[in-house]
């Protein structure tokens, strides 16, 4: 059983689902509602859609919360499946832990160990070490993450397997690029954006760059739509979409999108100079696509884009924001090396390794294995780091 709910969960699950269908299987996908809309799109971008859909929406983590884990253990108790599986660390990871280890299932985390050493970002960060308290296989998209869980005292269970992620784009790049209708109603949206200067895309939705963060960094968007076309789409959250539509919804060079469906971002991406944006998926797309990065942050749990070249921490401070787009646009030295295509998260294969784990897992209940050590997991995983 997978629980999910919002969209970025949605992408990166597709590629479990998809492959476990492949090999005859019929994993139940329930959905939380966390995301409703953005979720079901992203969804269907895959030909996917949840078995179960207990539409939970709420304005606050912890109401979604309180409501997700009574409802969610009785559809475990009810179900009986043989793992439960979270992704990353959103309220609906949280809530799906929690009740898997209540109804006395066992638990599987896609994306476990991915830490920035801080109090934020907030709460995910708080979700993220929770569900590793919990989870009894901790699937770590690269090394570093292993090592974060060894540091926190998780050693057993922890596996090495790349970034479900980046299965996602590959899958999805590779559908555009051999369905023209696809692809056309990709790019619709981008009708009428003039072309004779950069497009920078922008992407700003998370919760310590809401309230009066969020003036500064609208304000260095305005100022950079001096000199190029910024493509914005917009986050449904209302403490996101008012304060930016208000701010920016008169500018001739703003161009304010609705939430993309997954492959209309993807199409988007591989046609901008530059990504300003404060979402972790976008920080593992933007090198493999070839898109140099600003990290609207201060700190991020996905540093290998920063060592690989392919991104560069910004911060919040509206003038350091300009300052460094100006940079990259204007030098093509800096932007060539920003842009050169790299995998630092993964070249793919992530659902298959995933995949195969649960399984053999699965298939083993009766007689489970003695406990794996770190060394052991990394060794036998290395081919994926």
């Amino acid at each position: 059983m997978f629980i999910a709910g919002t969209q970025p969960e949605a992408v990166k699950l597709a590629p479990l689902l998809l492959d476990l269908q492949t090999r005859g299987h019929c994993p139940l996908l329930v959905a939380t509602g966390q995301h409703r809309e953005m979720f079901d799109e992203a969804l269907a971008g895959f030909g996917l859609q949840a078995d179960h859909d207990l539409g939970v929406m709420a304005a606050s983590p912890d109401t979604v919360v309180g409501r997700l884990v009574p409802a969610l253990a009785d559809v475990v108790r009810e179900t009986r499946p043989a793992w439960v599986v979270v992704q990353g660390d959103t309220s609906s990871t949280l809530a799906g832990a929690l009740a898997a280890r209540y109804a006395g299932a066992r638990l599987a985390h896609v994306e476990a160990g991915l830490r920035t050493g801080t109090h934020d970002p907030h709460p995910e960060e708080m979700h993220r070490k929770l569900v590793a308290q919990m989870a009894q296989l901790h699937l770590a998209p690269r090394a570093a993450a292993a090592a974060a869980l060894a540091a926190e005292g998780v050693c057993d269970g922890v596996h090495v397997t790349g970034n479900s992620g980046i299965d996602a784009l590959l899958l999805m790049k590779a559908r555009l690029a051999g369905d023209v209708a696809l692809a056309g109603a990709a790019v619709a949206p981008l009708a009428g954006i003039p072309r004779g200067r950069p497009w920078v895309l922008a992407t700003i939705h998370r919760r310590e760059n809401q309230g009066h963060v969020l003036g500064g960094l609208l304000d260095a968007l305005a100022e950079l739509a001096g000199e190029a076309e910024i493509i914005l789409p917009v986050h449904p959250s209302p403490a996101v979409s008012g304060p930016l539509r208000a701010a920016l919804g008169g500018h001739p060079s703003v161009h304010l999108l609705p939430p993309l469906p997954y492959a209309g971002f993807v199409a988007l991406m591989g046609q901008r100079r530059l990504v300003l944006t404060d979402s972790g998926g976008v920080q593992e797309e933007a090198p493999a696509i070839g898109l140099p990065c600003l990290v609207l942050r201060d700190t991020t749990e996905r540093r290998e884009g920063l060592f690989s070249g392919n991104a560069a921490l910004v911060g919040r401070d509206p003038a350091v924001i300009v300052a460094a787009a100006q940079r990259v646009l204007a030098d093509y030295a800096l932007r060539a090396t920003m842009a050169e295509p790299s995998l630092p998260y993964g070249s793919g294969g992530a659902a298959r390794a995933i995949n195969d784990l649960l399984l053999g897992e699965a298939c083993s209940q009766a007689a489970p294995s003695l406990p794996r050590t770190l060394e052991s997991s990394l060794r036998s995983a290395g081919h994926h780091q």
